[in-house]
């Protein structure tokens, strides 16, 4: 077996190593696990997205931002239960268009600072929900 034979193979059994770990984790999690869950993706996507942009990578830049707003649309936003959650569920549907909103520009425009106002807000909104679940646990 050739070395880049080998490595694309390690690649491969990495890649599905992780899978199996991340499905795992996902299958045995609590409700406000799995939203935890969700806020480190968009989060962990966002910071891989300003990389790509100092780097100059744009198809990688545009695939992480694609990621990160797929979680905040598709994952974040429609996880509220905006008759359960009331004006709170609103206003975080509200906060969770703008994030999308900014994503959408920092692709567009190249625009760090747009990039950056995203991570921040979605990172206070996670900071209060991980506040949250620990003191459920010590309830």
């Amino acid at each position: 077996m050739s070395a880049i034979r080998g490595a694309a193979a390690y690649g491969r059994g990495a890649s599905a190593y992780a899978r199996v770990g991340v499905e795992s984790g996902v299958m045995s999690a609590s409700p406000h696990q799995l939203i935890v869950m969700l806020f480190d993706g968009a989060l962990a996507a966002m910071r891989a997205a300003r990389i790509h942009m100092e780097a100059g990578n744009t198809a990688e830049k545009g695939q992480s931002i694609s990621k990160a707003l797929d979680i905040v649309n598709n994952g974040l936003a429609a996880a509220l239960d905006t008759e359960k959650g009331g004006e709170v569920a609103e206003r975080l549907a509200s906060l969770y268009d703008y994030i999308a909103r900014l994503l959408l520009a920092a692709n567009l425009h190249n625009d760090p600072q747009s990039l950056a106002q995203a991570e921040s807000l979605l990172e206070n909104v996670a900071s209060a929900w991980r506040d949250i679940g620990g003191q459920a646990g010590r309830e």
